[in-house]
C-alpha cells in the first residue's frame, strides 16, 4: 500500500522541489553569462549567440545586448546605438558603449556626429575619459569652433599623461601657434622625468624634423653615460644638442645621482644658466629620494629655475629632513599653486614658519586643514592644541531607506556581478549607484553593504559623505572576535591592526594583489612561507594562506616579527610591512629624526601614501572603539638611527 503523506508536508516538498529547480536554473543561466562574456572577450560571435540565447530574463541582459553591440561596433547602424541607450538611460553600460560609439566615429572622422553625441555623455560624475576629450576637442577644431582651441590648450596644460588620441590636437595648437618650441622642449622633458619616452617622443615630433630627436631618446634610455661620451664637442650650439644632454644628465640621475654629477660638471660651462639650474633640480630631486646629504646643495643651486612638482617636494623633503627650517620656508613659498595647497605642503608649510617664528602664519596654515579627517589634518589639529574628535554620529537610516538602497538597479546589478566574482564590473555598478548620491543614501548603501558582508563598498560609500557622518561605518572592524584573540596573543595595537588592514585589503576576504599578496592582511607567497617557519607552524602549505585564520595568524605575526626589530616603532613597522623591513631601517637619518618627516621622506610613493595612512587610521580607530585617546604625534615618535636589516629577511 502506498505511503500518504499529510497536505502540509507534500505542499513543503513540492516548494522545496521547486526551489530546487530554480537554484538549478539560475546557475545555468550564470554559466551561460560567464561563457558568453568569455566568448565576447575573444570575439567568438558563434559561441556568444549559443550561450547567450536564452537569456533575455537575466539580471545582467543589458550586459548581453551590450557585448553583441560592441563587437559589431564597426558595423553598427546609429539607429540600434540609439536605442539601446535609449532602453538602458542612466546605466553605467550605457555609459560605456556611448564612449565606445564615440570612439568609432572619431575613428572615422564623423565630427558633426561625434559632437552631438558627446553632448550627451556626462561631463561629471563620471567625467569622459581623456582620450574622448581630446576628440572633442578636435572634432571642435575640424568644425569651426573657437572654444574648441581654448580647450585643446587646456587638455595640453593638464593632461601630463595624454593619450595618443591628443596627438593631432597638439599637432593643430601647434600649427596654429598657440604652442612655442620652449612648451614643446618643457613638455617633453617631464614626459622623460615621468618615464614616459614614448610621449617624450610624440611631443618633439610637433618640432620641425631637424629638430626632432628620432631614436636618439631610446639610446639615451637605454645607456645615458655612454650617448653623453659620445657627444661631439659643439654639441651645444643647438637646442637640440643641448636639451638632450640635459636628459641624459636627469636619465644618469635616476641610477647614480654622483655620477650624474660628475657628467654635468664636464658639460655644464657649455650650458645656460637656466639650463643648468635645471639639471641641479634633478639631481636634488633624486638625491633627496636617495637621502644624499648632498641633495640640499644641488636643491640650492637649482635657485630660482627650480621647476617640477617632484623637484619641488623632494627638495622641501630634504630641506625638513636636514632640519633646514628657513629653507623649506622658501621652498614652499615658491611652490606652484595647485602644489602648495595640497594638505601636505600646507602643514610643512605652516611648521616652517612657526619654526622660523611666524608664529600667527603657521597658525593660520594649520586651521586651513583641522577639519580634514586624515594624516595632516590630524597633525594640524594637535598643532592648534585641539586633538580630533569625531563628528557627531548621523542618525540610522531606516529599514525602508536600506531597503530603497538594495532595490536601486545599479545595486542589483553590482551584487550578481560580486557573486559571480565579476568585481571590476560590480565596482562599476556600485560606484555608478552612488555617483550623485546625497549623505542618507550613501549611509543606507553602506549599511546595506554592511549586511551583505562587503565591508569595502561600505567603507567607501561611508566616507563620501559630506554633513551626515558615521565613523563606525568609515572605519569599520568586521570579524573582531576573529582578529583580537590575534592582537592579543602577539601583543599588538589593535587599532593599529585593524589601520593596516583597512589599508591593505579593505576586509575583502579573498583579496589578491597584482605582486601576489593575499587574504585581509595582503601577505606574500614567500613572506608567508617565511613566518610560518619562524613561529613553527608545522604542515604549512601555500594554500592555507587564503585562509582567513590563518591570513590572520601570519599576517600579525609578521607585524610582531616586523615590530621586534624595528625598534618596537609601528611608523617603521608600517613601512616595513608595506616595502620590507630592510628598506625601513635604510631610510633611517644618521641623526634622531621626527616620525612625521621620517614618513614624508620615505622615497617610495606608494609606501610614504601607505604609512601615512595606517598611521591616520590608527587615531581614528581608537576614537571610533571608544579607548583612551593617543595623539598622532605620540604614535609618530621619534625614529632612531640605528643599524642593518633583519638577517634572512623574506623581502
Amino acid at each position: 500500500m502506498p505511503t500518504r503523506f499529510p497536505l502540509h508536508t507534500v505542499r513543503t516538498l513540492f516548494i522545496g522541489a521547486c526551489v530546487t529547480v530554480a537554484a538549478a536554473a539560475h546557475a545555468n543561466d550564470d554559466a551561460a553569462f560567464l561563457a558568453a562574456r568569455d566568448a565576447f572577450a575573444a570575439g567568438n560571435r558563434q559561441a556568444f549567440e549559443r550561450h547567450a540565447a536564452g537569456l533575455q530574463s537575466h539580471p545582467l541582459a543589458s550586459y548581453i545586448d551590450y557585448y553583441r553591440l560592441r563587437m559589431d561596433i564597426d558595423r553598427a547602424s546609429p539607429d540600434s546605438i540609439a536605442v539601446f541607450l535609449e532602453r538602458n538611460a542612466d546605466t553605467v553600460v550605457a555609459q560605456r558603449l556611448r564612449s565606445d560609439w564615440l570612439r568609432q566615429l572619431a575613428k572615422t572622422e564623423q565630427w558633426a556626429a561625434y559632437r552631438t553625441e558627446y553632448a550627451k555623455l556626462p561631463q561629471k560624475n563620471p567625467s569622459p575619459e581623456n582620450d574622448l576629450r581630446c576628440h572633442a576637442a578636435r572634432a571642435g577644431m575640424v568644425m569651426g569652433d573657437a572654444a574648441a582651441v581654448d580647450e585643446a590648450r587646456a587638455l595640453w596644460d593638464t593632461l601630463d599623461d595624454a593619450p595618443s588620441a591628443c596627438n593631432p590636437v597638439f599637432a593643430a595648437l601647434f600649427d596654429a601657434g598657440r604652442l612655442s618650441e620652449d612648451e614643446v622642449w618643457a613638455r617633453a622633458r617631464r614626459q622623460m622625468e615621468a618615464k614616459r619616452p614614448g610621449q617624450a617622443s610624440s611631443v618633439l615630433d610637433l618640432l620641425p624634423a631637424a629638430e626632432r630627436p628620432g631614436r636618439v631618446l631610446d639610446d639615451i634610455v637605454a645607456n645615458p653615460a655612454r650617448w653623453l661620451v659620445r657627444q661631439p664637442a659643439n654639441f651645444s650650439i643647438t637646442r637640440r644638442g643641448r636639451e638632450l644632454a640635459l636628459m641624459a644628465v636627469a636619465r644618469m640621475a635616476r641610477n647614480d645621482v654622483r655620477a650624474a654629477e660628475r657628467s654635468l660638471e664636464v658639460i655644464a660651462a657649455r650650458l645656460s644658466p637656466q639650463e643648468r639650474a635645471y639639471a641641479f633640480g634633478q639631481l636634488g630631486w633624486q638625491g633627496a629620494m636617495r637621502h644624499d646629504p648632498r641633495a640640499l646643495q644641488w636643491c640650492r643651486s637649482a635657485d630660482d629655475a627650480m621647476d617640477g612638482d617632484e623637484v619641488f617636494a623632494w627638495c622641501a623633503r630634504a630641506a625638513m629632513r636636514d632640519g633646514k627650517w628657513k629653507v623649506l620656508r622658501d621652498i614652499v613659498e615658491r611652490m606652484p599653486e595647485a602644489l602648495a595647497s595640497k594638505p601636505e605642503w600646507i602643514y610643512w608649510g605652516g611648521r616652517a614658519r612657526g619654526a622660523t617664528g611666524h608664529v600667527d602664519q603657521a597658525r593660520e596654515h594649520y586651521r586651513r586643514i583641522a577639519d580634514q579627517p586624515n594624516f595632516y589634518g590630524l597633525l594640524a589639529r594637535e598643532e592648534l592644541g585641539q586633538p580630533y574628535q569625531l563628528p557627531p554620529q548621523a542618525a540610522a537610516p531606516s529599514p525602508e531607506d536600506i531597503r530603497r538602497a538594495e532595490l536601486t538597479p545599479a545595486i542589483q546589478r553590482a551584487l550578481k556581478l560580486f557573486a559571480l566574482d565579476l568585481r571590476t564590473e560590480a565596482l562599476r555598478e556600485w560606484n555608478w549607484a552612488i555617483r550623485e548620491a546625497d549623505d542618507r543614501t550613501l549611509l543606507a548603501v553602506a549599511h546595506f553593504a554592511v549586511k551583505k558582508s562587503l565591508w569595502d563598498r561600505a567603507i567607501a560609500s561611508a566616507d563620501r559623505t559630506v554633513a551626515e557622518h558615521d565613523y563606525a561605518l568609515r572605519y569599520l572592524a568586521p570579524m573582531r572576535s576573529e582578529v583580537e584573540p590575534h592582537v592579543q596573543a602577539r601583543a599588538l595595537d589593535l587599532s593599529w591592526v585593524y589601520g593596516l588592514m583597512r589599508q591593505e585589503s579593505r576586509f575583502i576576504m579573498n583579496a589578491k594583489s597584482s605582486a601576489g599578496a593575499q587574504g585581509l592582511m595582503q601577505v606574500m607567497p614567500a613572506t608567508a612561507k617565511w613566518v610560518a617557519k619562524k613561529i613553527g607552524l608545522n604542515g604549512y602549505q601555500p594554500s592555507q594562506i587564503a585562509d582567513t585564520d590563518t591570513n590572520l595568524l601570519l599576517g600579525t605575526s609578521y607585524m610582531r616579527l616586523v615590530l621586534d626589530s624595528l625598534d618596537d616603532h609601528p611608523v617603521l613597522a608600517s613601512a616595513g610591512y608595506n616595502a620590507g623591513p630592510g628598506r625601513a631601517k635604510k631610510w633611517r637619518a644618521a641623526k634622531p629624526l621626527e616620525g612625521a618627516i621620517y614618513a614624508e621622506t620615505i622615497p617610495f610613493t606608494e609606501t610614504r601614501d601607505y604609512v601615512k595612512k595606517v598611521m591616520a587610521n590608527a587615531v581614528m580607530y581608537n576614537l571610533v572603539f571608544g579607548r583612551k585617546e593617543v595623539g598622532l604625534k605620540q604614535r609618530l615618535g621619534t625614529i632612531q638611527p640605528g643599524p642593518g636589516a633583519l638577517p634572512d629577511d623574506p623581502i
